[in-house]
């Protein structure tokens, strides 16, 4: 089945505009887009929709609480259009547990809920306000199994009388001074309603049904009591709790102490692990475990459940709370304490949730965190309020706050000996985090052994960060030869960070034969399918400590984040089948991912850019330099080319020497952007060029956050590949604007992009799209090639970080490692009087005037 997407905004919510195949989702799609709180209101009221994926059905799940709470407003056939709701703190905390895992899930605060609550009541009250009938026949209409009660309610509350503990109270709903709904006793109905005998009886219609229900409340009705203050025994009001289902059913609200509604859980078996601190670390540590009973928090003894079940089942007050004797609950608590006094390891513990099934959880017993393991998830959960450790000497960067916090995270992850998941958003700096940690791990143990396994995208990125960050971090790369080559050089390196790509991961099997002590993936959805053979070749391998990072939200697909909890902690979410078992339970009892977000809570650590506290850590604009690797074929045309060309640079002079330098210069730029824009061809197979590969791995995780990018390039005839090839990675085709293109139609695309519909990407010839275009739909921006005029670039980039933009601006730049962009880079970072003067007033026209000696070092393909 078609299922419809939704995203939650930090307003509300919309639908993924995406182009649906089957009917159902057509119908859905038109309706939201033209009324959306209207359509979600009008849903609340039927079955819940199969169609829609997880963020719909917790939308569908909020509007039915609302309905569900709308219904039971006390006096809404009187308040009508001017009704006021707003969700109770235990509505709430369960909305609160169930947002699943999905794009905008961190807008959903209580702040959120109440807003959606606000905008589906405006629905009601503009339907109510022109409805002529009763609110009654107004929810008959909506839904056979929605019963509005009846003005009349009952009211239970505890006494201090030792004879009687409860007091009880019949009230019904009027209007009070400016009309106001107010709850007064019911005998002053007899007043109120004394000439209008129609009405009275109407009002207490539901009185008559109450009696057949209920043998206490009919007694109290036939003597007349019930228009009256009464007090209740202990056993007339259990005798009154155990009728409120029946009663209810009959229209009347009760208003009834909290500990009845949550009798179940106040009375139970409650296991205590981890008092103390385990002699060894790790999740194989062994707690013990420590049950007791306890009632309302108050513990219990055996002797004193035994005394309990010598008395008769009711009402009991013990310890200053009042419990229901129930004696086939009692018997089953006493016989549940011998199988859980004893040892668990702290895997066990925390996955035991999982293995928990919904129908069991009442039985189940309400597991504590003793002093030790109580102190140590709060620290993971909270890690901004762990001790600071410093940073090493041989780091050689600054790291921002939020980045302190991540490395003083690893650092603890690491001491503990558990897997770890930075998976901050892209921009955040994870990679500078990581190095960070892998200084002071080398401080700790200098002989020790990490590998990183990356995408062959970002082999260059590291080892320029590396060299930057952690200048004596020792290196070996694994990369551009076979992999037998490769295995000897892994047995021969003494490397304290080995870094290979995932294909040669697959490839080395002498991988298998070291215990790295770190085994850290980049780009960690690599191994989302738990069933490819690079999944299961990575996850042989053996290390004490496993790092995964990843700027790809892990909402969409929950086996993704089993596959890849199964490689940092193998068994925390249990088996496969177990974890499939748990997710499909999550549509009928969405609480449940309370319970996943707990259990992988203190593994995770995710930072996001929308977040208040980590904006005040960022500039306004990110930018950052990628280093991409040339593909082999590329590395043969560059020094093909350059060889050709360099015998008749010597031979010329003047203009004539001018023109093969800049025909040089042009050529490649093309062979550094895809060997088919030299050669001519059509081709463009993106595993030919790096920067295409990038692209795309940057282009994922934009679309996977439903963002949007600008990508820039000064060859025209590379926008329509570049479009088409985005076009594949996002699914849907966004927009080209170069020199070509007519300004009626310029504008047009440029109306598209900055509209609500998702139009992920526009890709700009720099001298078309660089200036006048406001285009801050847009947070990111990549520069394809570049053009090395810093303000022509500049110019380009402030298309989207321009007045309007209210996101911090990601921006990119492509740099061909080892190549002419790489030096001239280098070359305008380190002189900016060069950068200001000369190339802002001559283009590129400056490489001509160097000697054939300096022209031919800074074109020289470096290893």
């Amino acid at each position: 089945m078609e299922k419809i997407q939704f995203l939650l905004t930090k307003e509300g919510f919309r639908m993924d505009d995406v182009v649906y195949a089957e009917k159902e989702a057509q119908k859905y799609a038109q309706k939201f887009a033209k009324a959306s709180y209207e359509t979600l209101y009008e849903l609340a009221f039927r079955e819940r929709p199969e169609c829609f994926d997880a963020a719909g059905m917790f939308l569908y799940q909020v509007a039915e609480s609302f309905t569900e709470a709308l219904v039971n407003t006390s006096g809404l056939e009187l308040s009508r259009e001017k009704t006021e709701l707003v969700p109770n703190e235990e509505t709430i905390e369960i909305l609160l547990d169930s947002v699943p895992f999905v794009l905008g899930a961190e807008f959903v605060t209580r702040a959120w809920i109440k807003r959606q609550y606000r905008k589906l009541l405006a629905v009601f009250a503009k339907q109510i306000k022109s409805y002529p009938g009763k609110v009654s026949l107004y929810f008959a209409e909506k839904s056979q199994k929605l019963h509005v009660p009846e003005r009349v309610f009952f009211h239970l509350v505890e006494s201090d009388e030792e004879d009687f503990p409860f007091a009880f109270l019949a009230t019904y709903a009027t209007k009070g001074d400016g009309g106001r709904v107010r709850h007064v006793p019911l005998q002053y109905a007899l007043t109120e309603y004394r000439d209008e005998r129609s009405k009275l009886l109407e009002l207490l219609s539901c009185l008559n049904k109450a009696a057949e229900v209920s043998d206490l409340i009919g007694g109290f009705m036939e003597s007349g009591e019930l228009f009256h203050p009464l007090r209740f025994t202990a056993d007339e009001a259990y005798q009154f709790l155990n009728d409120v289902p029946a009663l209810e059913n009959c229209g009347i609200l009760c208003r009834i102490p909290n500990w009845w509604k949550k009798r179940y859980s106040a009375f139970a078996m409650t296991v205590k692990m981890g008092e103390d601190k385990p002699s060894l670390l790790g999740l194989d540590a062994v707690l013990h475990m420590a049950p007791s009973l306890t009632v309302g928090g108050v513990p219990l003894t055996e002797q004193e459940i035994r005394d309990l079940l010598g008395q008769t089942e009711g009402l009991s007050f013990i310890k200053g709370k009042w419990i229901e004797v129930n004696h086939a609950r009692l018997r089953k608590l006493l016989a549940d304490m011998k199988q859980y006094d004893g040892d668990i390891t702290l895997l066990d513990a925390l996955r035991s949730e999982i293995k928990t099934a919904p129908e069991d959880e009442d039985d189940a017993p309400v597991v504590t965190n003793g002093k030790w393991l109580g102190g140590l998830l709060k620290s993971l959960r909270n890690p901004r309020k762990q001790k600071s450790v410093g940073v090493p000497d041989g780091f050689s960067g600054e790291l921002r706050p939020y980045q302190e916090v991540g490395y003083q995270w690893l650092l603890q992850m690491n001491r503990l000996g558990f897997g770890a998941c930075l998976a901050d958003d892209m921009g955040l700096g994870k990679t500078v985090q990581i190095l960070a940690f892998l200084e002071a791990l080398r401080a700790q143990k200098p002989k020790g052994r990490v590998l990183l396994i990356v995408p062959a995208s970002l082999l260059g990125n590291w080892q320029k960060e590396a060299a930057r960050f952690a200048p004596a971090l020792s290196l070996e790369i694994l990369h551009g030869a076979h992999a037998p080559v490769l295995s000897d050089r892994l047995e021969a390196s003494k490397a304290f960070l080995t870094i290979t790509t995932y294909r040669m991961a697959m490839s080395i099997e002498t991988l298998e034969n070291v215990t790295w002590d770190c085994i850290i993936l980049d780009e960690a959805q690599a191994i989302k399918n738990p069933a490819s053979k690079q999944t299961r070749q990575i996850k042989k391998l053996n290390s004490r400590m496993r790092i995964a990072m990843t700027g790809t939200p892990i909402e969409n697909d929950l086996s993704n984040l089993w596959s890849l909890f199964d490689f940092l902690n193998k068994g925390l979410l249990g088996s496969m089948e177990e974890f499939r078992n748990f997710c499909r339970g999550l549509e009928q009892n969405p609480e449940g991912y309370a319970k996943l977000k707990n259990m992988i809570a203190p593994f995770l650590l995710r930072r996001v850019k929308t977040d208040k506290k980590i904006i005040s850590d960022l500039p306004d604009k990110l930018e950052q330099i990628d280093y991409v690797p040339l593909s082999p074929k590329q590395a043969v045309l560059y020094r093909k080319l350059l060889a050709e060309t360099a015998e008749k640079v010597e031979e010329s002079s003047g203009l004539q020497r001018k023109g093969i330098v800049l025909a040089l210069l042009l050529h490649l730029k093309q062979i550094c952007n895809h060997p088919d824009q030299y050669l001519g061809t059509e081709e463009y197979s993106p595993a030919q060029s790096g920067k295409f590969e990038l692209l795309k791995q940057l282009a994922q995780t934009i679309a996977e956050k439903r963002e949007r990018v600008l990508v820039f390039t000064q060859f025209r005839e590379l926008t329509g590949h570049l479009d088409d090839y985005l076009a594949e990675v996002f699914g849907r085709r966004g927009g080209v604007i170069h020199g070509g293109v007519p300004v009626k139609e310029r504008t047009a695309i440029v109306e598209r992009f900055q509209s609500e519909s998702y139009v992920p990407y526009l890709v700009l010839s720099v001298k078309a799209g660089g200036t006048g275009l406001n285009l801050t739909k847009a947070n990111h921006v990549i520069h394809f090639d570049r053009w090395w005029n810093p303000s022509v670039e500049n110019q380009a980039t402030d298309r989207a970080f321009r007045i309007g933009q209210d996101k911090n601006v990601m921006v990119h730049k492509f740099v061909c490692k080892g190549s002419v962009e790489e030096k001239i880079d280098a070359l305008i970072s380190s002189k900016k009087e060069l950068a200001e003067n000369v190339i802002g007033a001559g283009g590129e026209s400056w490489i001509t005037e160097m000697s054939n000696d300096e022209l031919m070092k800074l074109l020289r393909l470096e290893a």
